[in-house]
């Protein structure tokens, strides 16, 4: 029974191990009959020992065909995913819970304190240089996003593409409560002082995400506004505060502020640029160079061009052709290239593709910026422009030196440029926005970079030995306890009056809250070489410089600027050409230098008490008329800390002649001089103001100098100031160093009064000549001065040789015993 039973498995095991090869291999079946009908044909038939090898050959064909079948159609399998989603509107919907999950891990510690960092200097800076004015003074106390990241794409996200652009889709949603952003202003009188809070914060849209450029760059901009809300809160100073609906108004005035930015950066088809180097040099720019050349326009046509509706009407009336529509040979057009504030513009030209070849200078305030070109029609016996179009580039600092161009392209799509180093030439066709019709063609070649730490990013391939010294890498240096020398060499280009062609030009420098002026000259291309001196000023102030054409009723401003002194290197000279803003034409140079006091605090420390200042005050000229017979009766009040000393008065004359010297003890005070007007009867009028920078003069030197007066329109004080060490005075002569100053003193005074007096003869200045004249006279009686001096002080060093070799000799006997017995 049992070996029944066992063999009854063995068979039942062996039925399902079939089945198994039956489900496994379904040709098995098939094959086992097919192998004993050969095996049939092969015993009682014929032999297949003959065919075999020919059937194997054909079978391994069709296995290999088939097999090469399988491979082509998997490709293109492939290649149809890859047209369907380039060509197809919108992929499939892809969620990304987990880059939200990864954004609230990497959020609090890292991402928010880096942007908040970067967001307020961003915003110290727009609140320091464009404030309400309502608010007198404002400051960041405090800036926080918070710790709640905002949400991406938190109902998916799709890629799309725009010709060859692909083009990601998701959603923003940014609800925050805890972020802290405080604000201290100091109203306007009579308000007082107001503290801001922004502590809530809501943004909903769509975002744009665009690679460009291979992947060192993303442009990202909002599908359309987005939906915002601010929270704010005010209060006097103190720990209560009042919400925002206490003052009407102010919430959607921030709001509509918001979007208003928002729109003009980055809603679509406007883009902002993030940029993904391969290399961080960790550099911060802050300001830049760029030559903007506008080359040429094409395809410009009346009827396709914005603003002018009423010919477009009525060329669209006609039964004209579509090329009589397209080209107008009769169109006189020129562009308006726009920096920030910094306005150039180009000459007109005919037809419907002018070509211009324009370049011009353009300065850069921040690590990114905006050229913006305006097409305007020149329409004979018309002084009114009609605009046609605008279109704009973008620009912005890479962190491995490079600089990244976009602009919005045809079709709103994308044209991105890549420059890898400064003085690249980039070459941008760019379709006007707006429009059916128009290209501009422009070349850009960025001149440079300027860095918080005082280099440059220079032409790679022009970059000297000298410049990498000048320019080159440094430590960041302190922002107190130096002064900026500022030197006003010359201007070109200037706008002349309308009438009479002519110019009369001077430029106004302010630095935080001192003011200096030039002296007026007469032409178009101005040189100055007048050398300032201000207190530097830390947190990014620029030096601001207005440039006035001087009038009988009333100064026209010609042009203005702002110069970035961040960075400065002490014993190095930043020489750049500004160009003028808010004005067609003009440019002024600037030497700035950074120069430590503490250079010379060790020898006034030293002589504080024993040294004295001697000012010598000489003469004036250009005074305003204080009378009413178009003189003055003038003379000079000084003010040296709380002492007041004051010259004899000089009756009836607009150019007086005091030759008077006054002495102060040297402790270190400002040194102010206020030039009057004496009356009898009535109170005396001011006619002029200066301060007299004397601290950084080396001990018993002279500095001769005229200073232009302050708070009138014309008007300067010849003045001599020395300050006297009396235990210096008898070293003086073996001093080599002081020599060797003042003869540089006199050289540098003698090759700016010579380039005054070429200028002066080139346009014909009769009436400043003698004055230039006299002052090389001046110069020759210093000369002759220093060169006796000199001779002096030779006997002098001669003497004191004689006297230490008789030293020498009394002091050691052997020597003396020998010149006896000599």
């Amino acid at each position: 029974m049992g070996r029944r039973k066992k063999r009854a498995l063995s068979f039942d095991e062996a039925v399902e191990f079939l089945n198994h090869i039956i489900v496994e291999k379904p040709i098995i079946p098939f094959l086992i009959p097919l192998i004993l009908l050969a095996w049939a044909i092969e015993r009682w038939v014929f032999s297949f020992s003959n065919w075999v090898p020919l059937a194997v050959a054909v079978w391994a064909t069709i296995q290999y065909g088939s097999y090469q079948q399988r491979i082509l159609v998997e490709d293109l399998n492939e290649k149809w995913k890859r047209v369907i989603q380039n060509t197809s509107p919108i992929t499939p919907l892809e969620h990304c819970e987990w880059l939200n999950k990864l954004l609230m891990e990497v959020w609090p510690n890292y991402i928010s304190p880096k942007l908040s960092i970067r967001f307020s200097s961003v915003v110290e800076k727009r609140l320091k240089h464009r404030k309400s004015r309502l608010i007198e003074k404002i400051e960041l106390i405090e800036f926080s996003l918070g710790s709640s990241p905002p949400s991406l794409g938190l109902h998916g996200t799709r890629w799309s593409t725009s010709g060859d652009q692909p083009i990601m889709r998701m959603g923003f949603d940014w609800d925050t409560n805890d972020m802290s952003i405080l604000l201290h202003a100091k109203l306007a009188k009579p308000m007082g002082t107001a503290r801001i809070i922004i502590n809530s914060l809501h943004i909903k849209g769509d975002l744009l995400l665009r690679p460009v450029l291979e992947g060192r760059g993303i442009l990202y901009s909002f599908v359309s506004i987005p939906e915002v809300r601010i929270g704010v809160a005010f209060g006097s100073g103190g720990s209560q505060s009042l919400p925002a609906t206490e003052l009407p108004g102010v919430s959607s005035w921030l709001v509509k502020l918001f979007n208003d930015t928002l729109v003009k950066t980055m809603v679509e088809p406007r883009r902002r640029c993030y940029s993904l180097p391969a290399v961080n040099l960790r550099k911060k720019a802050v300001g830049g160079n760029i030559y903007v050349t506008v080359i040429s326009a094409s395809k410009l046509s009346r009827s396709c061009l914005r603003g002018n509706s009423l010919r477009r009407q009525q060329n669209y009336s006609t039964n004209s052709s579509l090329a009589e529509h397209l080209i107008d040979k009769d169109l006189q057009t020129f562009v308006e290239v726009d920096l920030e504030e910094l306005t150039r513009r180009t000459d007109v030209r005919l037809g419907s593709s002018p070509t211009w070849n324009s370049t011009f200078n353009m300065v850069l305030h921040e690590e990114t910026g905006t050229i913006r070109f305006h097409l305007y029609e020149c329409t004979p016996n018309n002084v009114k422009y009609d605009y046609l179009a605008t279109c704009e580039i973008k620009m912005k600092y890479v962190a491995d030196d490079s600089t990244t161009f976009w602009a919005i392209g045809p079709d709103s799509g994308v044209i991105a440029k890549h420059a890898e180093f400064c003085g690249k030439e980039v070459e941008m066709v760019i379709p006007f926005e707006g429009v059916n019709s128009g290209e501009l063609t422009v070349r850009l070649v960025l001149k440079e970079w300027q860095f918080s730490d005082g280099s440059h990013s220079l032409n790679s391939y022009n970059l000297s030995s000298r410049q990498s010294s000048v320019f080159g890498s440094s430590t960041v240096l302190p922002s107190t306890g130096r002064k900026i020398n500022i030197t006003v060499v010359e201007g070109k280009d200037l706008i002349a009056k309308e009438k009479s062609g002519k110019c009369d030009p001077y430029v106004k420098l302010q630095y935080g809250k001192a003011f200096q002026k030039t002296r007026t000259l007469h032409t178009l291309n101005p040189i100055w070489n007048q050398k300032f001196e201000f207190e530097e000023i830390g947190g990014g102030e620029y030096l601001k410089v207005k440039c006035f054409n001087e009038e009988t009723f009333g100064d026209d401003n010609i042009g203005f600027a702002r110069v970035n002194l961040e960075g400065l290197v002490e014993g190095s000279i930043r020489d750049v050409w500004v160009p003028l803003e808010k004005v067609n034409s003009g440019e002024l140079r600037f030497q700035i230098e950074a120069v430590r006091v503490d250079d010379y605090d060790g020898s006034r420390g030293s002589n504080s008490g024993n040294g004295w200042i001697e000012l010598v005050l000489i003469e004036a000229k250009d005074l305003i008329a204080a009378d009413l017979r178009g003189t003055s009766d003038p003379y000079v009040r000084v003010q040296y800390g709380n002492l007041k000393k004051r010259t004899k008065v000089m009756f009836k004359t607009l150019n007086p002649q005091w030759n008077q010297t006054l002495e102060f003890p040297d402790d270190g005070s400002p040194l102010v001089l206020h030039v009057k007007d004496h009356n009898a009867l009535l109170p005396t009028s001011n006619i002029g103001d200066c301060v007299v920078e004397y601290q950084r003069l080396p001990p018993n030197h002279m500095s001769n100098k005229w200073i232009p007066l302050q708070g009138v329109k014309r008007g300067e004080i010849h003045i001599q100031i020395t300050r006297r060490v009396p235990e210096l005075q008898k070293k003086s002569s073996v001093d080599s160093e002081s020599s060797v100053t003042r003869a540089h003193q006199i050289s540098g005074k003698m090759k700016q009064t010579l380039i005054k007096l070429q200028s002066l003869i080139d346009d014909g200045n009769v009436e400043e000549l003698s004055t230039a004249v006299s002052e090389i006279e001046s110069l020759e009686e210093m000369q002759e001065e220093y060169m006796v001096q000199l001779e002096t002080e030779r006997m002098l060093l001669i003497d004191k040789i004689s006297e230490l070799g008789q030293e020498v000799l009394n002091t050691s006997p052997s020597l003396s015993r020998r010149s006896f017995g000599n």
